[in-house]
């Protein structure tokens, strides 16, 4: 099963990652990658980068960033492939956990709805 691990951070803090975490979130990645447990993973830009599509009773519109209403945004994700969500969650842990002490970060996991599995059988 594939699981997409959204990585919550609060942007406006100022934090940056040090050349240790860094280093360290490599060889994670490495590993991962490796034995076929992480299959995609990126940071994304700022928010001041983005920019919001909503459609609302029919109307498109676009707000662009920064979203300064917005406490924790979307920081990065990661794609990983588990046997179970409680194998998925025990990864991000191992992801969170590279980070150490010093920072306030949540991972969201979710499974990816496979197509075969939400196909609709016909009569």
């Amino acid at each position: 099963m594939r699981f997409l691990s959204m990585i919550r951070v609060n942007e406006n803090t100022g934090q940056v990652p040090s050349e240790q975490l860094m280093a360290d979130m490599g060889r994670l990645i490495e590993e991962m990658t490796a034995n076929g447990t992480l299959l995609d993973t990126a940071g994304l830009l700022p928010t001041a980068h983005g920019a919001r599509v909503r459609l609302r009773q029919g109307a498109l519109s676009v707000t662009d960033g920064p979203f300064t209403e917005t406490k924790e945004v979307i920081g990065g994700y990661a794609i990983i492939q588990a046997g179970s969500l409680d194998e998925a969650i025990a990864l991000a842990k191992r992801f969170l956990r590279v980070h150490g002490d010093e920072w306030d970060l949540e991972c969201e996991v979710r499974q990816i709805e496979d197509a075969l599995t939400c196909a609709t059988p016909t009569p």
